[in-house]
């Protein structure tokens, strides 16, 4: 067979043609564009996760901070907020209006502690009259600049005269009532002033029966504080000039549960016993004071 007839005899090739519709290009056209859009909501979910995380860890540090700002003051706290707001909440003691004085020397401190019955406690701007029979005793409380502002927060009758919580001992006055505490807080004072009570901060002494780790006032000088044992209020001065550490060890050593300093070491005040007779406390010769007439608060415990 020659070369022309094999050409001749051979099958010819059915060409084999692929018809795409626009159907299925619009399908395959979705589907990529589908995979495209669960990609990126996939990332997309995988950003927000991240962020989530992310926001939990920036809430959980400002609750730390917040928590840490609040409650780590570096002592114990024998009387929280609320705890000293249900006393002051309570009925008011009936007992004989008096103090009552001691002495002791507690470390090498020479102490007279002066125990407060019957009278309530309250912040006036005027010093008590020495003839005033209704003031058991009175002293200082808040301390002040020399242009008149306050060291810490103030509020005298419910107005607010300062806010400041540098300094985390405090007293509270209100419904015929006096509580001393330590805490950066404030629920104690939004109380008061909402009962038109009185409120002041100092620093603290004593807290739960510990002392703090540094004082910042330095020097010997006469000391007076406010303390607590149990609750009994006590109104504490140094017979001889003392470090402020020294004052707390021996408060401490005596067992005040909570003590808070009282500014104005050697200024006159007096008390009064049972029997209504006055008695002096520092030197009648500075009385009145009048440098700081209208500015200094006085802590006056009337019955």
């Amino acid at each position: 067979m020659s070369e022309n007839d094999k050409f001749i005899n051979q099958s010819p090739e059915i060409p084999e043609f692929i018809i795409e519709s626009d159907e299925e290009e619009q399908i395959r056209k979705t589907d990529v564009e589908q995979v495209a859009v669960s990609r990126r909501r996939s990332w997309l979910r995988r950003i927000l996760k991240a962020l989530g995380i992310l926001a939990a860890v920036f809430l959980a540090l400002v609750i730390y901070q917040k928590w840490n700002y609040y409650y780590r003051i570096g002592v114990p706290i024998s009387c929280t907020p609320s705890e000293n707001i249900g006393k002051l909440k309570q009925p008011v003691k009936q007992e004989v209006a008096k103090v009552i004085m001691t002495s002791d020397s507690i470390l090498g401190v020479a102490i007279d502690m002066y125990a407060i019955y019957g009278v309530h406690a309250n912040l006036e701007m005027e010093e008590p009259d020495t003839a005033d029979t209704s003031v058991f005793l009175y002293c200082r409380s808040a301390d002040h600049k020399a242009d008149g502002s306050y060291l810490g927060s103030l509020v005298i009758n419910g107005e607010e005269k300062e806010t400041d919580r540098s300094r985390l001992g405090y007293m509270a006055m209100a419904n015929g009532r006096q509580v001393i505490g330590i805490s950066r807080n404030d629920k104690v004072k939004r109380f008061v002033k909402d009962k038109k009570g009185s409120f002041f901060r100092q620093f603290i002494l004593v807290s739960n029966g510990v002392k703090p780790y540094h004082f910042y006032l330095r020097g010997k000088v006469e000391r007076r504080a406010i303390g607590r044992i149990g609750e009994q209020l006590y109104y504490v001065a140094t017979r001889h000039p003392e470090t402020l550490w020294d004052f707390a060890d021996a408060l401490c050593e005596y067992g005040f549960t909570d003590a808070i300093y009282i500014t104005g070491g050697t200024d006159y005040g007096f008390y009064r016993s049972q029997e209504g007779t006055r008695h002096d406390i520092g030197s009648p010769d500075d009385y009145p004071h009048k440098k700081w007439k209208g500015i200094i608060p006085w802590l006056v415990f009337r019955k």
